[in-house]
């Protein structure tokens, strides 16, 4: 071998013992995940484990005793002395047998609580880590992937790692039992037994390793597979897919896929199927093999009649639980694989980041947030959404932000909110870098109506109230918040008033129009009392009327706090202290509406444009 295969080799042979002490610590990961769930009940499973694993050979040793009383007494009468030599044995087995029964059913009782308390722990911790994540992270297939593959395989593969160190356990608590019973008989019957399973073993960790791979390279497949079934179930889509006759479309697309996955799955099984049997195969040879030999050993008179009922339920158990332990131990394995995607999901490191020395938010703003030559870029996109943009909102002012789609207006508003960091640039508050602050300082001291809303199921008042959900409920602030946002006219409709129930998907629960559901975002929005306010799009449900209604409380609600409006309405825009024209990610024009209109630029296109619109609506407003 050349010096260069050589290294290869090295190379090799390092990395397969790099992954599988990486696979040794997801095992070891899982435990402690299990420790930290389960304490209690873990210490009462491990006993009972022992105890359970020890029966069986308790078991074997006592039919031979049996057997040979058995043998002994018969054709000598019925007396106590000649019985009592098998009956205290079949005692024994009968109190074996019911402690056995016992402990199953104790195990399995503490095994269903083990289960339901690694499923929440998990899902905790998975929930917590998504809420801990960037923003970013949202926004990527592999983040979705990911997700998916903890989700789907974190408790079950868990709560299969418990099980198959408890099997693991218990069947070697056995087999070391069993052994010490083959060993005077010969001392190489524990390798035969060792020998006979190996094959089953190398099946169960190719095949499941293969599986595996299967498994992980379907994700996107089967998260396709998740949509369809979402599509052809749910409300949401219901309408569309009868007008545009699409459910045929999606019943086809759905079918497809899952007939691709169906088959490769069926392939993977039958496959496992016949390398399974041509193991089983090779361990009944053994099988046969060694009990000729004993039956040899049994005719030269080396064997008694016990001795052959021992060593038939000795080694032919031990045949079972070893290759049950092997089998144990390569599923072992196998679970380690799974849990690597949700150790990896558990590992993700968000990049917004407090910093180690946090400055304090300023409670209100008395100079106001500058942005300074800000570019940014979604992840995984070569496109600028922000293209050195620079702006100033003044403290206690109000700011429109207008543009066509795409300008970059409500990545503006995240950049406010911190959800990312600037590629170039910095946005500062009353001088304060963003990155100097606390994130949760940063976002105690704002509001935000984002455009992609929530609609949140429950009551109205605890929809509102959402908006500061911590701090002890006041009914004039939700009343006034209500009343600013337009929901109290939602309100009014309703004969349980703040406590009728929102959404068809509960009993008694009731669905909203888009504009009562935006009304009711955006009074949680204002029910928070923080001194900057970002609204994006807040009146892209209202009519003209309701429009107008809905700034004139909104400025004298705003009044002194620093406000920033993304509108395409420039009704609303008009009204502010500022407004700024973006275009492809930066600032195009800016003024007031007065001096926008004399810059006859595009702000003032748009204008007369909405206005002949608005002239237009009025009349048929009054014909209605």
């Amino acid at each position: 071998m050349d010096m260069n295969a050589k290294k290869a080799s090295a190379k090799g042979l390092k990395g397969k013992l790099q992954e599988g002490w990486k696979r040794l610590s997801y095992l070891t990961g899982a435990l402690e995940l299990t420790w930290a769930a389960t304490k209690g009940w873990t210490i009462a499973w491990a006993i009972l484990l022992f105890v359970q694993g020890a029966l069986p050979a308790a078991n074997v040793y006592l039919t031979k005793s049996l057997v040979d009383g058995v043998a002994g007494v018969i054709g000598t009468g019925y007396s106590w002395q000649n019985v009592q030599p098998a009956l205290i044995p079949a005692l024994l087995i009968i109190v074996i047998l019911l402690l056995s029964q016992v402990i199953g059913s104790v195990l399995n009782w503490i095994r269903t609580a083990q289960s339901e308390l690694i499923q929440d722990h998990i899902k905790m911790k998975i929930y917590r880590q998504a809420a801990s994540i960037d923003l970013e992270f949202f926004e990527t297939p592999e983040y979705f992937d990911l997700l998916d593959r903890s989700l789907n395989q974190a408790e079950g593969r868990s709560l299969s790692i418990l099980q198959n160190i408890s099997g693991l356990l218990q069947n070697l608590t056995t087999l070391v039992a069993i052994a010490a019973l083959l060993i005077p008989y010969s001392i190489w019957l524990p390798l035969v037994l060792l020998l006979s399973t190996l094959p089953a073993l190398f099946v169960v960790v190719r095949h499941d390793r293969l599986r595996h791979t299967w498994w992980e390279e379907t994700t996107e497949k089967r998260r396709w597979v998740h949509y369809y079934n979402l599509v052809l179930t749910i409300r949401y889509f219901a309408a569309e897919l009868r007008i545009f006759n699409l459910n045929e479309h999606f019943h086809k697309e759905y079918e497809t896929l899952r007939h691709w996955l169906r088959e490769g799955q069926i392939r993977l099984v039958r496959n496992q199927s016949l390398a399974t049997l041509g193991a089983g195969f090779m361990a009944l040879c053994v099988t046969g093999a060694t009990l000729a030999w004993m039956g040899w050993r049994a005719m030269q008179g080396a064997a008694t009649l016990g001795d052959l009922a021992l060593f038939y339920q000795a080694f032919n158990q031990g045949q079972g639980l070893l290759r049950t332990l092997l089998s144990s131990a390569g599923r072992l394995y196998t679970d380690a694989l799974y849990m690597e995607h949700l150790f990896t999901f558990l590992a993700l490191k968000p990049k917004v980041l407090d910093p180690e020395h946090p400055r304090p938010m300023p409670p209100m703003l008395e100079k106001g947030i500058d942005i300074e030559g800000v570019s940014f870029r979604y992840p995984g996109s070569e496109q600028l959404a922000l293209r050195e943009l620079t702006l100033f909102i003044p403290a206690g002012k109000t700011v429109a932000i207008v543009g066509p789609n795409g300008a970059g207006k409500s990545t503006l508003i995240k950049m406010l909110c911190r959800f990312y960091d600037p590629e170039a640039g910095r946005v500062r508050v009353d001088g304060i870098n963003l990155r100097e602050l606390a994130v949760h300082d940063l976002w105690r001291h704002i509001t935000v109506l984002f455009q992609d809303y929530v609609n949140y199921a429950g009551t109205i008042a605890d929809s509102i109230i959402a908006g500061d959900m911590f701090a002890e409920r006041d009914q004039e602030r939700l009343e006034e918040a209500a009343q600013v946002g337009g929901a109290m006219q939602v309100v009014e409709q309703f004969p349980q008033g703040f406590e009728a129930i929102l959404g068809k998907q509960f009993k008694g629960g009731r669905d909203l129009s888009g504009g009562q559901y935006q009304r009711v975002a955006l009074s949680r929005t204002l029910y928070r009392k923080a001194p900057i306010i970002l609204l994006d799009e807040p009146t892209s449900y209202m009519d003209s009327w309701a429009e107008a209604q809905w700034v004139d409380r909104f400025w004298e609600f705003a009044r002194g706090r620093t406000a920033v409006i993304v509108t395409h309405r420039f009704t609303t825009a008009k009204r502010a202290d500022i407004i700024y024209v973006l275009q492809e990610g930066q600032v195009a024009e800016a003024g007031n509406h007065a001096e926008l209109l004399v810059k006859d630029g595009l702000y003032a296109a748009s204008w007369h444009a909405q206005i002949e619109a608005a002239d237009k609506e009025i009349p048929e407003r009054l014909e209605e």
